[in-house]
């Protein structure tokens, strides 16, 4: 009997070696795919315990408060130190002159409310601020009558800055800015997918276009259709459109520099990270420290404070949050375009007349 040599060589392709089975593995679409199932998997934990971590059970860490009047006085002096301790110690109170200084103060959003104690400090106004933040006032209204009582100080509560009729929750905000964020780099992924073919100008032009079109219908939306909200259209409008072309430009950066797990990274900012710790849902005072610090940095979080000042305090807006976002956006347009060779899109070139690569005219 003589030896196949055809035969051999079937044998030894029917039982590949383990590194060979890997090599043809990686080589087909199952590979990507079962990458996916254990990224997916892994996202989806992590996205509970990001918003179960910041919103399941917010607690105070850093509350800045005013204090006006007899807060010397021994009853102030004990009503403070009650709240404080009914608070975990995490009410930090500044000292103001006059009641007067002490609103401004609110208005500038540097502290979320005013106790004001009268006389022997038996009795204290305590001044909210919904717009500051509907959780940390709702905790004020809760712990200062009942810290009160124990110390046998009245408590009267006022809100002199309530939310907007259509928005009694104050999540309003929130939600136009978790929606400008989603869209606006879901719209270049969308891009990526369906518009390859567009130069890196033109894909930065469109970005632009989308995001106008769609902060527009946003906050058309939110106050001409549902009024939830009396929004300062234009300011508002201009915020939402920022916003989303900052989210769709860090997604094209991040596709720029990763290719097509560019996802991972932008899921990352904008959403493990960035929608929680925004401040919109939960008060940055509720937050953990380092979120709440962190939150101002990030695209969402600039977007919910500039949204949030246009809306309830337009005479004190800020510069910080649009610094922010046009700093992402900056950024994510400069990276982009210095290494626009390597993003997975773009289309060649052709000298005038020279037909395309596949037949047809020139792009």
């Amino acid at each position: 009997m003589h030896d196949n040599p055809d035969a051999a060589g079937d044998g030894r392709d029917a039982h590949p070696a383990p590194e060979d089975r890997w090599t043809r593995f990686r080589g087909t679409p199952w590979w990507p795919a079962t990458v996916l199932v254990f990224i997916l998997a892994a996202a989806a934990g992590l996205f509970a315990w990001s918003y179960t971590y910041t919103m399941a059970n917010p607690t105070p860490h850093q509350l800045p408060t005013a204090v006006v009047g007899s807060y010397e006085e021994a009853r102030g002096r004990a009503f403070l130190a009650g709240l404080g301790k009914a608070l975990n110690s995490s009410m930090h109170t500044r000292a103001y002159d006059s009641r007067e200084a002490a609103l401004e103060a609110v208005e500038e959003q540097r502290v979320f409310a005013v106790f004001e104690l009268r006389g022997d400090g038996r009795r204290v106004l305590l001044d909210v601020s919904s717009a500051s933040g509907a959780s940390v006032a709702e905790l004020l209204r809760q712990a200062a009558p009942a810290v009160g009582r124990a110390t046998g100080v009245a408590v009267t509560v006022r809100d002199v800055n309530p939310l907007q009729d259509g928005d009694p929750r104050g999540l309003a905000i929130f939600y136009v800015s978790l929606a400008a964020v989603i869209i606006g780099f879901v719209g270049a992924i969308q891009l990526s997918v369906h518009a390859r073919a567009l130069t890196p100008l033109e894909r930065i032009a469109f970005t632009a276009a989308y995001a106008l079109l769609g902060g527009f219908a946003i906050a058309a939306a939110v106050d001409w259709l549902l009024g939830a909200l009396d929004l300062p259209f234009v300011e508002s409008w201009l915020i939402l459109a920022l916003t989303m072309f900052t989210a769709g430009m860090t997604f094209t950066m991040f596709n720029t520099l990763v290719g097509r797990w560019a996802m991972l990274p932008t899921w990352g900012v904008m959403v493990l990270l960035g929608n929680p710790s925004s401040g919109g849902a939960v008060s940055w005072p509720l937050l953990p420290s380092a979120l709440g610090v962190i939150g101002r940095w990030l695209p969402p979080g600039a977007s919910v404070n500039a949204q949030h000042t246009a809306v309830y305090f337009a005479r004190h807006q800020h510069a910080f949050p649009f610094l922010v976002l046009a700093g992402w956006a900056l950024v994510s347009c400069a990276v982009f375009w210095t290494w626009r060779h390597r993003h997975p899109g773009g289309r060649e070139r052709q000298p005038a007349g020279e037909p395309a690569p596949d037949g047809g005219a020139a792009a």
